[in-house]
Parts: structure tokens; C-alpha cells; sequence
């Protein structure tokens, strides 16, 4: 018999009923510290003061209205998000799926409207994770994801990861006349905290730039201060033309957002798209105050230190139980640990040791707390990974 809840998740028999900064509280009392932080959405811990007192205050206003309506709190976090960012415009949607769907449309739309209907093209690359709609599940291409919901919105072209030359010159070669877009990662998370270096960024936006192709940045996971910048592109220096972002801009309420410049969005007029609960007013006010928090340098500035200083730590990890772990990647607090063992593994480990991770492919274990979470308990991380690991070189 099939349960109540559809068993597309392989759950782990834990459930939590409160949650304190970078700790969750599990129903039989236990403690665990929290290094998944909702896979990147608790950006600022679980139950944030300040958070839940936005959320409170606007929950005795207003809670939704529709988009047939303006809505001055949306109107409000589209000008904080266009004030910090490259982006002239904003669309709010509910996740970072439904941010893909539109990234998709607004590309395509935008060379119909200038007499180029048949650049319908996008270049997408192996590992890449856009969201589970048809449309995402297409630009990500792995069997994993598209097997069985064929037929597939066509059009996707899927390359290597860029990691050599010869993978450049495949990017050059594969954007033609008919492409309209390029989209990736500048850091994958699910496909194994693989960062694009900046040079091959730097060296994407002049190709686009050179071809009149849009360059669509994916920041769902690694967005929104995550990686020590507001948005894990500033590190190279450049801009795209249309942005995804959700997951943290929410710090746990759910929320996603399209970001472009007016160029890129200039098809994208009255009724070509929509959503009945993106921008709702509650979820545009949580959202403005974790961007309030989130943007000021001098939180970023500690994110890349608290990063620094759990990556050392990390790398001391490797140095004692070279059986379990090879290296570690990523930047800020987007953390990966390469594993030996399978990643879930570890996992399993963690939750004797009362430490919660993520797993990803490339066999690597996804770290990526709360960005504000204290000195003291990424101290006790690193002490619970290690019980961790210990644990599985003994039963080993």
C-alpha cells in the first residue's frame, strides 16, 4: 500500500519539531547540528529573530492579495535586489524550478521579439541541476533526471563540464546562430560543489557578448552570500544577463526570483507570464529582511572568514583519515568534502555523531551551514565529522 505521502524522497527516520540558530531539535529530544541548513535555504539559521518577527508582523497584516494587485512589499525587495545586483528588473516566483522555467521563456522570448524566432538553443552542461519541471529536467539532461518523463522539451545542447581547453573550444563550437542562451552553475551543487574557475567565466560572458547569446546564471545554491559575495559571479568580476536565484533569499520561507537586465527581459510584457502566489506579501517581507541582512559587507565579509576557518579545519579532516576523504572544494560556506566511500555513508555516520550533511554526486558530501553560524559550533562540526569518521575507519 502506498503511504499518505508520495515516497519519491528516501527519508531519513529523523523528525525534527524545533529548530535554534544552527541546531535542530529531533522528537525524542536529541540534538543535531545542522551543516544542511535545508540544503542552502536556512541562510541565516533555523528560527531568526529578526526573521520571525517580520514574518509575524505581516502575518497580522496581509497575506495574499495576487499579482492582479500592486503589492508594495514585492515592489520593495525587487528594489533592494536591483539596488545590489546587475539586474534592472525582477519576476518572484515560489522556487528555484519555477526561476528556471522563466530564465528559459525570457531567453527564448527575447530573440523572437527581436526577429530571431529560430535562436531557440540553449547550451546546458553535465551535472547541472535546474529543478524537477519538465523544462529543468531537460536543461539538466542526466538520465537520473529525465528518465521516464519523455517526450523532453527539445532544444538543450548538454556539454562537458568546462575544464580544459578542448571543453572551451566545445562551447564555441556549439553556439551557433540558432542558440539563444547559455546557462550554468558558477558553482554546481548538487552535481558536487564544482566550481567554475573565474578566467572560464570571464571567458563565457565575452563569447556570449561576441554572439549575441544570453548568458542565464543559475545561483539558486550558490546565491545570496553563500559563497562570501552576494552572488557567487562577483568573484569573476562580470555579469549575466538573466539570473536565478531562491533557496536563501527566503532564509526558509519559500520564495525564487528571476533577476535580468531590461535588454534581456524586454520580451516579457503583460500576459506572457505569471504566478498566483510568487510575490505574495508575506513572503517579499521575509525576503527584504534577509536581503537587508545578507547584503551588508560586513556579514559577507565574515561569511568568507567563518569559510576560511571551516575550511582548514576541513582540510585537517582529510589530513587524519586519508581512508575516508580525499579533498576538499568549494568556496565560502558551499563546502564539499570528496569522499571515498559513498557520501551517503557518511551521512548515515553523521546522524550517530548528531551532525547533519548533504550528499551530492562526484561522491562528494555537501557542507553548507547557516551563514551565520558561530565560531563554537563549527568548532563542535569539525569534532562531530571526526567521531564521524572514526567511526566508519573502525567499522571499516
Amino acid at each position: 500500500m502506498i503511504p499518505s505521502v508520495l515516497p519519491t524522497y528516501n527519508r531519513a527516520p529523523i523528525a525534527f519539531v524545533k529548530g535554534e540558530g544552527s541546531w535542530l531539535i529531533a522528537e525524542d529530544g536529541r540534538r543535531y547540528l545542522d551543516l544542511g541548513a535545508g540544503i542552502a535555504v536556512n541562510a541565516l539559521g533555523h528560527a531568526h529573530p529578526a526573521l520571525v518577527q517580520t514574518l509575524t508582523d505581516q502575518a497580522r497584516k496581509l497575506w495574499h492579495v495576487s499579482n492582479i494587485y500592486t503589492i508594495p512589499e514585492q515592489e520593495r525587495l525587487a528594489r533592494l535586489l536591483t539596488e545590489v545586483s546587475f539586474a534592472d528588473t525582477v519576476f518572484f516566483t515560489n522556487s528555484g524550478t519555477e526561476a528556471a522555467e522563466l530564465a528559459i521563456k525570457m531567453a527564448r522570448k527575447f530573440h523572437h521579439e527581436a526577429g530571431q524566432p529560430e535562436r531557440t538553443g540553449i547550451v546546458a552542461f553535465e551535472g547541472a541541476f535546474h529543478g524537477r519541471s519538465t523544462g529543468a529536467i531537460a536543461a539538466a539532461g542526466s538520465e537520473k533526471m529525465v528518465k521516464g518523463f519523455g517526450p523532453l522539451m527539445p532544444g538543450f545542447t548538454h556539454l562537458k563540464w568546462p575544464a580544459s581547453d578542448a571543453d572551451h573550444a566545445a562551447i564555441r563550437a556549439a553556439i551557433t546562430d540558432r542558440t539563444c542562451a547559455v546557462i550554468l552553475e558558477p558553482i554546481q551543487g548538487e552535481g558536487g560543489i564544482r566550481v567554475v574557475p573565474d578566467q572560464c567565466l570571464k571567458g563565457l560572458r565575452d563569447l556570449c557578448g561576441e554572439t549575441g547569446t544570453l548568458l542565464i546564471f543559475d545561483e539558486v545554491q550558490c546565491g545570496m552570500g553563500r559563497t562570501g559575495r552576494l552572488f557567487a559571479h562577483e568573484w569573476a568580476g562580470i555579469t549575466p544577463d538573466i539570473m536565478m536565484v531562491a533557496k536563501g533569499i527566503g532564509g526558509g520561507f519559500p520564495l525564487g526570483a528571476v533577476l535580468a537586465t531590461e535588454r534581456a527581459a524586454s520580451g516579457m510584457t503583460a500576459g506572457t507570464h505569471g504566478s498566483t502566489y510568487g510575490g505574495n506579501p508575506l513572503g517579499c517581507a521575509v525576503g527584504a529582511k534577509v536581503v537587508e541582512i545578507l547584503s551588508d559587507p560586513a556579514f559577507l565579509a565574515e561569511v568568507a572568514r567563518k569559510g576560511a576557518l571551516m575550511r582548514q579545519g576541513l582540510e585537517s579532516l582529510v589530513a587524519r583519515h586519508p581512508q575516508m576523504f580525499d579533498s576538499v572544494r568549494g568556496e565560502g560556506l558551499m563546502l564539499g568534502l570528496k569522499c571515498k566511500p559513498a557520501p551517503a555513508e557518511v551521512v548515515k555516520a553523521g546522524y550517530s555523531a548528531g551532525v547533519l550533511t548533504v550528499a551530492a554526486a562526484d561522491n562528494v558530501l555537501r557542507l553548507l551551514p547557516a551563514l551565520n553560524i558561530p565560531d563554537a559550533d563549527i568548532a563542535e562540526a569539525l569534532t562531530r565529522l571526526d567521531k564521524a569518521a572514526a567511526t566508519l575507519v573502525k567499522a571499516a
